[in-house]
């Protein structure tokens, strides 16, 4: 297939893009800045590499038909949850300004399939027990209202029978792909890189709140590695590419692990300690989201190859080593 992967320059993005053409796709790199400035996107070369913006509608439509796309994966968009939260306009222009454009485009080029990169954040604060797919969506911050709002759209444009679609509720993309992809984020907000910053400075990370409802009082995740996520990616253009209906899919392993366990994970894979220092909860931050993965498992035969967090956390040790 002919796939269009926007936000590929990204920490997912890469891991995507490249997991596509080794997969044997055509794959179209699209992305704000060239994907060049971080070294070659593939080694065989086989990815193209351009430079847009997905809310240039016009722009995007003649892309998909310059490159005869038959599937896109929508990654690009803004992230940082408290930023959403100070900056709730910029990140409806691009999530879902962006997405309009975007759909909008794929209506006028006739391309019908769409992996979209959404969110746990669509689910809000959630009981301790894993989120399934059925659990109501009643997003906390800006940036999970962004993604269940592009959800929406796509769930009405398939029912119109425009598009079809496999939505991807990412919980927490973690880890490193050797010679592909690093985590590294401008300006830095997740919790591996920045612990990773602390213990090769000094200067400590700050803990965003250790009085939630955990058994440390740090904040709860369920992490992937993105190695993992990159093949989910793979295995819904496959199940588009043969027909299968739209989902909504949660890409998760069900395992949860605090803030204060994934520092101590670093500190068993580097050999020394992280400092640390208590801050305030970050607004917008739910205490817990760990989800069940027992549907994409069921639906596209997914299965997380790297569901151990000692395994993630030695694999960024060892990718962000010089």
């Amino acid at each position: 297939m002919n796939v269009l992967v926007t936000g590929a320059r990204g920490y997912i993005g890469r891991a995507v893009a490249h997991r596509l053409a080794d997969a044997g796709h055509a794959v179209v790199g699209f992305d704000l800045a060239p994907l060049v400035e971080e070294g070659p996107l593939h080694t065989a070369s086989s990815i193209r590499q351009l430079v847009g913006d997905v809310r240039d509608e016009e722009g995007l439509t003649q892309t998909l038909q310059d490159h005869a796309v038959d599937a896109v994966v929508h990654l690009a968009g803004k992230i940082v949850v408290s930023e959403s939260v100070t900056e709730p306009l910029a990140y409806w222009d691009h999530n879902v300004g962006g997405g309009i454009a975007l759909l909008k485009a794929m209506v006028a080029a006739d391309v019908r399939q769409i992996v979209f990169s959404s969110s746990a954040a669509v689910y809000g604060e959630v009981a301790p027990e894993p989120i399934a797919e059925q659990h109501r969506r009643e997003p906390m911050n800006p940036y999970g209202r962004t993604k269940l709002t592009m959800e929406w759209m796509l769930e009405d444009l398939d029912r119109a029978g425009a598009v079809h679609y496999v939505a991807l509720r990412y919980f927490n993309a973690a880890g490193a792909v050797p010679g592909v992809t690093v985590e590294r984020h401008h300006p830095e907000t997740h919790l591996i890189p920045n612990a990773l910053t602390a213990a090769a400075s000094g200067r400590p990370l700050k803990i965003f709140g250790s009085d939630y409802d955990t058994g440390d009082g740090t904040a709860m995740r369920d992490y992937v590695h993105v190695g993992d996520l990159a093949d989910a990616h793979r295995v819904a253009l496959d199940h588009l590419a043969q027909g299968g209906a739209s989902l909504a899919l949660n890409v998760a392993t069900g395992l949860g692990y605090t803030v204060a366990e994934v520092v101590a994970s670093l500190e068993r894979a580097l050999g020394r300690p992280v400092p640390t220092v208590a801050a305030d909860r970050r607004p917008g931050d739910p205490p817990l989201l760990i989800g069940r993965g027992t549907a994409i498992r069921e639906h596209l035969g997914w299965v997380p190859a790297h569901p151990d967090l000692d395994d993630i956390t030695k694999s960024a040790v060892a990718a962000h080593r010089p």
